[in-house]
């Protein structure tokens, strides 16, 4: 455990998606008043702070991706010596999506004093625009990049019943759209949420093939989060209908045992009713 008699504490804060007058008055003061401020983007936020009238008096040092881990001795140093470290990043919450999780873990396991103020999140706030059920609903960070990997990733979805949301690259958008018509179908409902309170904010929504087509139209910019609907009851996969992708993840090199286990564990179903199923329309 660690010392009672210290002051230091780990503060994570969120931040404005893009309006500055969303940051709440906590954020404001412990920019003002930590010791430390470990900024994702350093530039960013002091261009905040700025924006919000608040000085910042405390050292103010870079925590992004590539150095989050060789930061993080020296700021737990700073906590036990009874500092106070504020971790903001770019935009929402730290440790969804952004660096953070790694230091609370860390700080939690020895004890040392964790907080969070509480404030926007891309991720809530999608879901509340999406006008889709979203009661219950899983996050799935930033979809995958590569081809293979993003249709093995969708087939996971298949059967989803929550909500599912995630971010995705602008320039990916189109691409990852036309996947999800073929594998999750194209009247699954969705939308497509860019700039999120930002001056040019827009949400895009519909089936999951009028998105397609939209995105291929033009040329989609900022930053965005993808709501998808939960699969139906009646959305459920069939035996035969997931066939296909298992010759797929065949054809890419896996083994068709290893190919029938993803599937059938995403999709709910028998594995030796897929495996036999594979086996008796297996290509020649």
């Amino acid at each position: 455990m660690s010392d009672e008699s210290a002051t230091g504490r780990l503060v994570l804060a969120a931040t404005p998606l893009g309006q500055a007058r969303d940051a709440s008055g906590r954020l404001m003061d412990a920019l003002a008043t930590a010791d430390v401020v470990a900024a994702e983007d350093t530039r960013r936020v002091r261009t905040l702070a700025s924006a919000l009238g608040v000085q910042i008096t405390g050292k103010v040092i870079s925590h992004y991706d590539a150095v989050e881990a060789a930061r993080l001795p020296g700021l737990l140093d700073d906590v036990r010596a009874g500092r106070t470290v504020l971790v903001v990043s770019d935009a929402g919450m730290p440790a969804v999506s952004d660096p953070g999780y790694r230091i609370v873990a860390a700080a939690a396991a020895e004890g040392l004093p964790v907080t969070c103020l509480p404030g926007p999140s891309a991720v809530t706030t999608a879901l509340v625009l999406s006008g889709l059920p979203c009661e219950r609903f899983c996050f799935e960070g930033f979809a995958p990049r590569r081809s293979g990997e993003r249709r093995r990733w969708l087939e996971t979805l298949v059967a989803e019943p929550r909500a599912t949301v995630f971010f995705e690259s602008p320039h990916r958008l189109a691409e990852t759209l036309a996947a999800a018509v073929d594998v999750l179908g194209a009247d699954r409902l969705a939308a497509v949420c860019r700039e999120l309170t930002k001056t040019y904010e827009e949400v895009v929504r519909g089936p999951l093939h009028e998105l397609a087509a939209w995105a291929a139209a033009g040329q989609v910019r900022g930053e965005i989060t993808v709501v998808l609907a939960g699969a139906a009851p009646s959305e459920a996969p069939t035996v035969e209908s997931l066939v296909g992708a298992v010759h797929e993840r065949v054809a890419d090199g896996e083994r068709l045992k290893d190919a029938v286990s993803a599937v059938a564990t995403a999709a709910g179903v028998p594995k030796r009713d897929l495996y036999a199923a594979s086996l008796g329309d297996r290509p020649s």
